[in-house]
């Protein structure tokens, strides 16, 4: 306690050479803790955006069945029995020729069942959706997307207004907004775009059949993707003869996993690069320390000769580096905030918030004292090791 007030002495007695000693460790820590919680920030502002595009859901693709096709009361029977599988939507595409009220278009064309909606992250600007006994009955019914409706028909408002496509009628019972917030909306932006039961998609192109060649899954609540996605290469390995090859399954939880090791990788340079910066510092605090024990070499005689042991000369001028650090250290981190707050401001409308990492400051706080220790430690040893005589007779 003695060491520590004395080190507060030493430093409060030249206060400017002090916090000129200290800049080092202040701007080293403010590289540090801030370059890498705007990393963390942006890593969980990009994570969040890529999870509402839709990535809780896995895409399987059949390219070989082996003689046993895939039916919709297959998806249904393995929804039923299997308790990962929140919901399964097959979807096949086909474009065809949309004509309404004298316009006309190629309209996109995708067939699939009722979960789609919720897989896809849909979002209905009036009307409803598709339903089971839509695709149970072959009905001729069709949800199209807004640029759709407005290209086609004229206006938004048009449930129940016909729409020809490929000179069969199908009944408008909803009209989805152009929500560019999900994946599939932003893919279809900009496109005609209408939905249909999967039976009636069958019927309407030739170059769709009833085995499903690609679905979709989404897991049950209290199930992750990962389970899903083992439960389902489980159901398939068994079906296809333990071919591995005769299907696919992709998760686009893997944007989520290159995202995390982009930034990790990110964070490590940035943090290696603030580490070099502390280092620097703290080699400046080591000059300035034996600047310091070059000022106090009489003092140091005296207070041997009145019986300090090498130890306490030692952890004086040790003591004295250490809180060099630590308050250089105390300083950066308070500066890393306001930063952090004034960063937070500047960007309030692109729904990104950075906060100050407390791992990091731990980080910057050990890393710091380790460092105070390090350097502080040849000047301290410098000065212990002194001749009383020595250090008495000293002119400088």
């Amino acid at each position: 306690m003695l060491s520590f007030k004395m080190a507060l002495r030493s430093i409060s007695s030249n206060k400017m050479r002090a916090v000129l000693t200290m800049l080092g460790i202040i701007i080293g820590v403010m590289a540090l803790v801030v370059l890498v919680s705007l990393v963390n920030g942006a890593t969980t502002s990009v994570t969040d955006a890529v999870a509402g595009l839709g990535s809780s859901m896995l895409t399987v693709s059949v390219s070989d069945d082996k003689g046993n096709p895939i039916r919709v009361e297959d998806l249904d029977e393995w929804m039923r029995e299997e308790p990962t599988f929140g919901r399964i939507a097959p979807y096949a595409t086909s474009s065809a020729a949309g004509m309404a009220n004298g316009e006309s278009g190629t309209v996109t064309v995708y067939g699939t069942t009722a979960d789609y909606y919720e897989i896809q992250n849909l979002q209905l600007a009036m009307g409803r959706w598709l339903k089971h006994t839509d695709v149970d009955n072959h009905s001729y019914v069709c949800v199209i997307n807004e640029t759709a409706a407005e290209e086609l028909i004229g206006y938004t408002d048009c449930i129940g207004q016909g729409l020809n496509l490929n000179g069969v009628k199908y009944t408008i019972i909803g009209v989805l907004t152009n929500n560019e917030e999900s994946l599939t909306g932003l893919l279809q932006s900009g496109s005609l775009i209408a939905y249909i039961p999967y039976t009636s998609l069958i019927r309407l192109a030739t170059s769709v059949s009833a085995d499903i060649a690609s679905f979709y899954v989404s897991p049950a609540a209290g199930h992750t993707v990962e389970q899903a996605e083992t439960a389902m290469e489980n159901i398939l390995m068994a079906r296809f003869d333990e071919d591995e090859d005769a299907f696919d399954i992709s998760s686009q939880n893997v944007l989520e996993e290159a995202m995390d090791n982009i930034t990790s990788m990110l964070s490590v340079l940035l943090g290696g690069i603030a580490a070099i910066s502390l280092v620097v510092g703290g080699i400046g605090i080591m000059n300035i320390m034996l600047v310091t024990v070059t000022e106090r070499t009489r003092e140091i005689g005296i207070r041997k000769a009145i019986g300090a042991s090498r130890q306490t000369i030692l952890t004086q001028f040790l003591m004295e580096a250490v809180v060099l650090c630590m308050l250089g250290c105390g300083l950066g981190i308070f500066l890393s905030w306001s930063i952090l707050q004034i960063v937070n401001t500047v960007v309030a409308s692109l729904d990104m918030v950075f906060v100050l990492d407390g791992g990091v400051v731990l980080v910057a706080v050990v890393f710091c004292f380790i460092i105070g220790l390090i350097f502080g430690l040849y000047p301290a040893n410098k000065a212990a090791k002194m001749k009383p005589i020595d250090a008495l007779h000293y002119g400088g």
